[in-house]
């Protein structure tokens, strides 16, 4: 069973899902949902305290909800209940809220989306971008992030063509590409922009995101050129693909005398317009202007 796991916004609130493709079905987060709908301070609490309750009066939706690892606010992948629409619907009526029915016409919408993007590829990025832009970023930025997300699905299917998989595989590798360009690993740059469970390519400024695709173009490339036949060889080649752009960001660092690699984020500066804006908490304008 294939998933893909994806953030939805509802009023500006973010809502985990997944997509399971054989089924052909969202999975919603019922704690981020009870958040949504009840503004609770504790939603996790109100939802133990109304799965407790409907167990007890033997609702066979709880019971037949299932449990998916989902990403948590520490960064961790944690066990999540999870209900599909037909049973969201049904919980949503235990839950008094104003919210309810605008919730349920936005569920249909997701659903209906998703279909359409099946059909139609092309949906699913103007969905990205309609996202994008409501979170409040930038068009230039919009347009290097998309373009990146298509350069890595072309170096994950790659991958996959060489029969690695998702998960461990694809996070080693992933790992040594960022630690060869940019000296980091992946958590020591999350860190570095005072990040947990954001994700690190919705941070990055242009040109991190360039260097970035241009280090995941090249392992791609010389992937297609070498044919690799173990894991080690894709680790190899991984590094290889670092350090093309690794080159490219040494060179233009020296050539313009300012660190590519910055400690901006999307809440401390790529997304503000104004350039005295990009000053972050941990940093004075001065020692921003290194990076800008």
């Amino acid at each position: 069973m294939t998933k893909q796991q994806a953030l939805k916004l509802f009023e500006e609130r973010r809502v985990r899902t997944v997509w399971d493709d054989e089924q052909e079905k969202w999975y919603f987060s019922i704690v981020d949902v009870v958040a949504v709908l009840t503004d609770s301070s504790n939603p996790q609490t109100y939802w133990r305290v109304l799965k407790k309750r409907l167990l007890a009066e033997g609702n066979e939706t709880v019971t037949n909800c299932n449990g998916l690892k989902m990403q948590a606010a520490d960064g961790k992948m944690r066990l999540t209940d999870v209900a599909d629409t037909e049973q969201l619907l049904r919980l949503i009526q235990s839950i008094p809220s104003p919210k309810a029915e605008p919730f349920k016409l936005w569920m249909a919408k997701v659903a209906s989306e998703r279909l359409n993007q099946i059909q139609d590829p092309e949906l699913s990025i103007d969905q990205a971008l309609m996202d994008y832009k409501r979170m409040g970023y930038s068009d230039s930025w919009i347009n290097q992030r998309l373009k990146s997300i298509e350069i890595r699905k072309d170096l994950t299917d790659e991958w996959k063509k060489h029969g690695l998989q998702e998960g461990v595989q694809f996070a080693t590798l992933t790992d040594i590409i960022y630690q060869t360009w940019s000296d980091m690993t992946s958590k020591e740059y999350k860190q570095f922009k005072g990040l947990k469970k954001e994700n690190l390519r919705d941070n990055m400024t242009n040109k991190e995101l360039v260097l970035n695709m241009l280090a995941e173009l090249s392992t791609k490339e010389i992937s297609e050129i070498s044919d690799p036949e173990t894991f080690n060889d894709h680790m190899d080649i991984a590094q290889q693909g670092g350090e093309v752009a690794r080159n490219a960001r040494l060179e233009l660092e020296a050539k313009t005398g300012k660190r590519v690699i910055s400690p901006l984020n999307a809440k401390s500066g790529i997304l503000l317009k104004g350039k005295s804006e990009n000053i972050s908490k941990e940093g004075s304008e001065d020692e921003l202007n290194d990076y800008l």
